[in-house]
């Protein structure tokens, strides 16, 4: 199902690359970026991320935390994060259930593979409401960076 605007942010635990639990319950109080990927190590994720990247002192500036998110193993996200320098958490959705309770989960992603997270973007405010969503169908579309930020100011 759509996550619509205004709803109640589903909420997670998830894996980060430290090997740690991490909760979307944990920041209340602050807003907060999801930023869904199908795999790592793949161009127009690299690119996605390393918008954030290159931003970061935007977001950091206004006490916004940014995660990323995808399906890969916490080991893959940790080499990931390592190469690309990412100062935000990448977490791990192995087992599907963030990426699907967002509405960004691919059915059938390229070339028979199954599970994949959606490349999305979805903005959260101090009180773990949605304030942004947007889901993308065509892996090789890039979030708008603008409307995120945006909502954020």
């Amino acid at each position: 199902m759509a996550i619509q605007i205004w709803q109640d942010a589903p909420q997670f635990t998830l894996v980060s690359t430290d090997l740690k639990q991490v909760s979307l319950a944990d920041f209340k109080g602050q807003k907060v970026i999801l930023h869904f990927f199908p795999m790592a190590f793949t161009g127009t994720c690299t690119e996605q991320l390393c918008t954030m990247r290159d931003d970061f002192g935007f977001y950091e500036g206004i006490n916004a935390q940014v995660f990323g998110i995808s399906v890969d193993s916490p080991f893959t996200l940790a080499k990931f994060k390592e190469e690309q320098k990412y100062q935000f958490p990448l977490l791990s959705d192995f087992n599907k259930e963030v990426s699907e309770a967002y509405g960004a989960l691919y059915n059938e992603f390229f070339f028979g593979m199954k599970g994949v997270s959606k490349r999305a973007a979805f903005v959260i405010d101090e009180n773990q409401q949605v304030i942004y969503a947007e889901v993308l169908e065509d892996a090789n579309e890039l979030p708008n960076f603008a409307a995120i930020k945006e909502k954020l100011q």
